[in-house]
C-alpha cells in the first residue's frame, strides 16, 4: 500500500500514516476489535469543504486509505487540516471542536462519539 503523505499537501497525512502502520501492530488490531466502525475524513488545507483530501479509518478491516470509502462509512468527519491534527494528537477535545464548529459530523452519533484521541497511536514526531 502506497504512503498516504505521497501527493498530500496536509500535515494530517503524517499522522494517518503513523495510524496506517500501527494497524498492523498488535494494538491496531484489538483496536479494531474494540472500535469496529469506519471513519471518512474529509480533510481540508483552510476551508471545510474545499480542495478536501478524503481518508478512510476502517476500523473494522484495520486499515487506512487514502480516497472514500465505498459504501456508508458509519460517520463522516469533515475538518481543516490544522483542527484535524490538534484533535488527533489530543491538543483540541473533540467535543470542543465540534461545538466551535471545527468540526462537522455526519452519520452515527453514538460512533462519532468513539472517535477519540485514544484512537491514535501515540505520535514519535509530527
Amino acid at each position: 500500500m502506497a504512503d498516504l503523505t505521497s501527493g498530500s499537501g496536509l500535515k494530517s497525512a503524517a499522522l494517518l500514516e503513523q495510524m496506517r502502520l500501527h494497524m498492523e501492530t498488535d494494538a491496531g488490531k484489538e483496536l479494531t476489535k474494540k472500535v469496529g466502525l469506519v471513519y471518512q475524513l474529509n480533510i481540508s488545507p483552510k476551508k471545510i469543504g474545499q480542495n478536501e483530501e478524503i481518508y478512510v479509518v476502517d476500523l473494522k478491516k484495520g486499515e487506512v486509505t487514502k480516497g472514500p470509502y465505498e459504501g456508508r462509512p458509519d460517520v463522516t468527519f469533515s475538518f481543516v487540516d490544522s483542527d484535524f491534527l490538534a484533535v488527533g494528537t489530543g491538543k483540541l477535545n473533540p467535543q470542543m471542536a465540534f461545538l466551535r464548529g471545527a468540526m462537522k459530523i455526519k452519520g452515527s452519533i453514538t460512533a462519532a462519539q468513539k472517535f477519540t484521541p485514544d484512537i491514535f497511536p501515540k505520535p514519535s514526531k509530527l
